[in-house]
C-alpha cells in the first residue's frame, strides 16, 4: 500500500511542476487533463502526508522517553504517544478507503426517476413527497435540479417523474437510493383513519456523455404532442412535447418541460442516453454475476430498502439496520446521516473483500 502511496505522491509533485510550466498552461487540453488528475490525487496525497507527519511525531515522542524526564513530563509524553497512535490508526484507515477502486460514475450528474407503485393515489402522493425530499437534499448540497418529465395525478401526485440533478459528486451520494421506498400512514383519501402501506420506486442513473453511448438516427422514432400539466389541463397549444422511442431496445423517453420542441428533444436525448447506458451496464454486470445495487425490484409492499413510518415519526433503512426518529426532517431533505451510513457500509464491504 505504501509503495503505491509513494508513487502517487511523486506523481502529484510532478503534476504540480507541470502545471507551472508556461507550455502546459497555454495548452487547454493538457491543462484540463493534468488539473483533473492532480485534483483526483489531492485528498489521498494530503492524507498520506498527514500520516507521515504523525508517524515522525510519534517516533520523536517515543525517543523522548529515553531522556531524563520528570514524572509530569513523562506522563505528557505518554499521552502524546497514545494520541499519535490513535491518529495513525485513523489515517491508515482513511488511506485504505481512499485507495479502494473508485466508481467511474461517482462525479457524474444524475437522472433520478420516481414511480408510484403499490397503493394507487396514495403511492402517487408519496412519489411527490420523495421528489420534494430529493429536491431539498440537492438544494442543501448546492446542486441544480430540473424536472425533465412528469406524469401528474388529479390530486397533485406523480405516477412518474424524472428529475435531473447536476452537481459534483451527485451520483456518489445518491446511487444507494435506488430501490423500493415504503410509506406507512393514514392517506388523505382514507376516511376511516386506517394506516395504509404504499410504495414508490426510485432509480438513479448517471448522466453519460455522447461518446459513451452511440445512438443512430435510424434507431430512434421521434413523436411530438401537446404538453399537459396538473389535472390534465393543456398548458401548451403547440406540439412542443417530445417522445423518443429507441427502436432496438423499446426504451421510451418523453419530455415536455420546455416550451421549445428543440430543447425538449435535447433533454429527452440526455435521458435516453442515460437509460441506454444503464441497460448496457446492467447486462454487463449480469454477465459477471454482479449484484446491482441500483435494482428497484417490482415495487411490491414486501420489497423495501427504506420505510417511512408516520405514526412513529420513524425512518428505517433496512439494508444497514439504521433507524432515525425524525421523519419530518428527513422528508425535508436532511438525508446526510443516512447517505453517509450507506457509503460507510459499502466501503466496509469493499475493504473486507480486498482483505479476503
Amino acid at each position: 500500500m505504501f509503495d503505491k502511496l509513494e508513487a502517487m505522491e511523486q506523481r502529484y509533485t510532478l503534476l504540480s511542476e507541470w502545471l507551472c510550466n508556461p507550455d502546459i498552461i497555454s495548452d487547454t487540453n493538457k491543462l484540463r487533463e493534468y488539473s483533473k488528475e492532480q485534483s483526483d490525487l489531492s485528498e489521498t496525497v494530503e492524507t498520506y502526508r498527514a500520516y507521515k507527519k504523525a508517524k515522525r511525531e510519534l517516533a520523536d515522542a517515543k525517543e523522548m522517553l529515553h531522556e531524563k524526564l520528570d514524572d509530569e513530563m513523562r506522563d505528557l509524553v505518554k499521552m502524546e504517544i497514545e494520541d499519535k497512535e490513535k491518529e495513525l490508526e485513523r489515517l491508515q484507515h482513511e488511506l485504505q478507503v481512499l485507495l479502494l477502486p473508485k466508481d467511474p460514475n461517482d462525479d457524474k450528474n444524475v437522472f433520478l426517476e420516481i414511480r408510484a407503485a403499490a397503493g394507487g393515489e396514495e403511492a402517487a402522493l408519496f412519489a411527490a413527497d420523495l421528489l420534494r425530499m430529493y429536491s431539498r437534499y440537492a438544494e442543501r448540497n448546492g446542486w441544480k435540479t430540473e424536472i425533465i418529465d412528469a406524469n401528474y395525478t388529479d390530486i397533485n401526485g406523480f405516477r412518474q417523474v424524472t428529475m435531473s440533478i447536476q452537481g459534483k459528486g451527485a451520483y456518489s451520494k445518491l446511487k444507494f437510493e435506488s430501490g423500493t421506498h415504503r410509506v406507512q400512514r393514514v392517506p388523505v383519501t382514507e376516511s376511516g383513519g386506517r394506516i395504509h402501506t404504499s410504495t414508490a420506486t426510485v432509480a438513479v442513473l448517471p448522466e453519460v456523455e455522447d461518446i459513451q453511448v452511440e445512438i443512430h438516427e435510424k434507431d430512434i422514432r421521434i413523436d411530438t404532442f401537446c404538453s399537459t400539466g396538473p389535472g390534465g389541463q393543456s398548458v401548451n397549444t403547440t406540439q412542443s412535447a417530445v417522445r423518443i422511442t429507441h427502436l432496438p431496445t423499446g426504451i421510451v423517453v418523453s419530455c415536455q418541460d420546455e416550451k421549445s420542441q428543440i430543447k425538449n428533444r435535447e433533454k429527452a436525448m440526455r435521458v435516453l442516453r442515460a437509460r441506454l447506458y444503464e441497460k448496457y451496464e446492467m447486462e454487463r454486470q449480469q454477465e459477471l454475476a454482479a449484484n446491482r445495487k441500483s435494482q428497484v425490484g417490482t415495487g411490491d409492499r414486501s420489497e423495501r430498502i427504506r420505510t417511512y413510518n408516520f405514526p412513529q415519526s420513524r425512518v428505517t433503512d433496512h439494508r444497514i439496520g439504521l433507524t432515525l426518529h425524525r421523519l419530518e426532517s428527513v422528508l425535508d431533505g436532511d438525508l446526510e446521516e443516512i447517505i453517509q451510513a450507506l457509503i460507510m457500509a459499502d466501503q466496509a464491504e469493499l475493504l473486507a473483500a480486498a482483505e479476503a
